[in-house]
């Protein structure tokens, strides 16, 4: 008899304990005040990237061309009232394979929904200036990321 008990716990505990380890880790809204889980996917834009002359950004900040920055266009800023300002990006330059975090800290009037306006700094991550538009992929990185 107590084999079986044995057996029978040592069956309902490795089943809870796989149980346990497959569910899911959310987290919550920040910006309500609820518990329900946001669950993010990531989403890859394909579009444009330019670069431009930095200076004092619609998130309120200033920068200098030397800091890696983009200006994401204006009708998803205006989306979302700038919610993605301090929020970083990952962004791969589609003919060569260069990759590159930046920071959101600005808008861009001219841009298409998908693009990016870079600093001069970032954009020579992926090629000199005078090339002057890129084809790219990117993606925000979870709020609160950093690399």
């Amino acid at each position: 008899m107590s084999r079986f008990v044995f057996f029978v716990f040592t069956l309902f505990a490795t089943l809870f304990s796989q149980w346990a380890l497959a569910v899911p880790v959310s987290s919550t809204s920040s910006s309500s005040n609820s518990t329900s889980p946001v669950l993010e996917k990531r989403v890859d834009h394909h579009g444009r990237g330019t670069w431009f002359e930095v200076g004092l950004g619609n998130c309120g900040k200033w920068s200098v061309d030397s800091d890696k920055i983009v200006a994401i266009a204006k009708s998803r800023y205006d989306e979302n009232n700038g919610a993605n300002c301090g929020q970083w990006v990952s962004i791969t330059d589609q003919k060569n394979g260069r990759h590159a975090y930046a920071l959101i800290l600005d808008s861009c009037q001219s841009c298409g929904r998908q693009d990016l306006d870079m600093s001069p700094s970032l954009f020579k991550q992926f090629e000199p200036l005078s090339i002057g538009e890129l084809k790219i992929k990117w993606n925000f990185m979870p709020k609160g990321w950093h690399p």
